[in-house]
């Protein structure tokens, strides 16, 4: 990692020209070419070219992946994610085809139906992922491991000077301390599912879904660079945070069991629905450190003014642990 890089790279003539050679020997000379987004994390243009619309992508260094894993996931499963046109696992440079509008940029009700078909076909990407899952390069996150992540998350968060924006307050290192035993539980309960590790897309909601070809045909997924390998359950808790915000749903609600079980379905060859359903609330909670791992990833170039604005991610995060999960209970004695 270069500790010296920042978001202002992407904003110089130097890396302007290096994109736009990137985007010319793959596509042709652009017509248009614009600035879509520029966050600590990464970068989005539009590009046109030869009369049809591109999208190139950057992510900061901590999260160099996305080419590769992109890449990767298109030879898997090339109907449930967005088409690469051009990419460089090197320096994390992406471009890929506009296959249409996202389902939030399409807007209207987001029913149950819709949460259940976004769920049901992620599940079905990561159950193709599956047997390439150790050749993606991907941070792992394993069940087994949570118990050490929130211990050292707790140490290295909790030993940063105050006023650092990082910082975890001692208050909340001292109620977390106090849950070890709680996560040690947890992670017993979603290890004895004995699921594989797969794929975590780790950010995904409405946002980040296109629908390209009517609704009988799979989602494509895009924005890969939160990404990890973890157990299938916990990437529901990103879909279900979001889902339960916007149908007013709470953790009993069965409109949430409707879509949780959309996605367990796929995974009932490797343990039974009830066994599913009995580890998904440990396994929502445990998914919490996956938000931790990517925040963790961006923060490391960040500037002091990023910083101040972003910083305080990995600590709130970790603070969810005290929260219920979005869907049934979880025992913290």
């Amino acid at each position: 990692m270069t500790l010296t890089w920042t978001s202002d790279v992407w904003r110089s003539e130097a890396f302007d020209a290096e994109l736009r050679s990137f985007v010319t020997s793959a596509v042709g000379e652009p017509d248009v070419f614009e600035t879509v987004k520029v966050r600590p994390w990464s970068a989005v243009w539009r590009v046109r070219a030869g009369g049809q619309v591109y999208f190139a992508k950057q992510n900061c260094p901590g999260q160099a992946h996305e080419a590769r894993l992109l890449s990767a996931l298109v030879k898997i499963a090339p109907e449930y994610v967005v088409p690469v046109v051009a990419a460089d696992p090197d320096r994390d440079l992406l471009l890929t085809a506009d296959v249409g509008r996202t389902l939030y940029e399409i807007g209207g009700d987001r029913d149950v139906d819709t949460w259940c078909r976004i769920v049901s076909d992620a599940a079905q990407l990561q159950l193709a992922v599956v047997p390439h899952a150790d050749d993606l390069g991907l941070t792992e996150m394993s069940p087994e491991c949570a118990t050490m992540y929130v211990g050292d998350a707790i140490g290295r968060l909790g030993a940063l000077p105050e006023g650092d924006p990082r910082r975890l307050s001692e208050d909340l290192a001292e109620q977390l301390r106090t849950l070890l035993p709680a996560i040690e539980r947890w992670t017993d309960q979603v290890a004895e599912l004995d699921l594989p590790l797969t794929l975590n897309h780790n950010d995904l909601h409405e946002a980040n879904v296109v629908a390209t070809n009517g609704p009988d045909a799979s989602l494509r997924f895009f924005d890969f660079g939160d990404a990890v390998l973890a157990e299938p359950l916990g990437s529901l808790l990103v879909p279900l945070n979001v889902s339960s915000d916007e149908l007013e749903a709470g953790p009993d609600d069965l409109r949430l069991r409707r879509i949780t079980d959309a996605a367990l379905e796929v995974w009932t060859d490797y343990a039974p629905a009830r066994a599913l359903r009995a580890a998904l609330p440990a396994a929502l909670q445990l998914a919490r450190l996956a938000r931790v791992e990517s925040w963790r990833r961006c923060l490391g170039t960040m500037t002091a003014e990023e910083r101040a604005e972003f910083g305080s991610a990995p600590a709130r995060w970790l603070g969810t642990l005290l929260n219920d999960p979005p869907v049934g209970h979880v025992a913290r004695m």
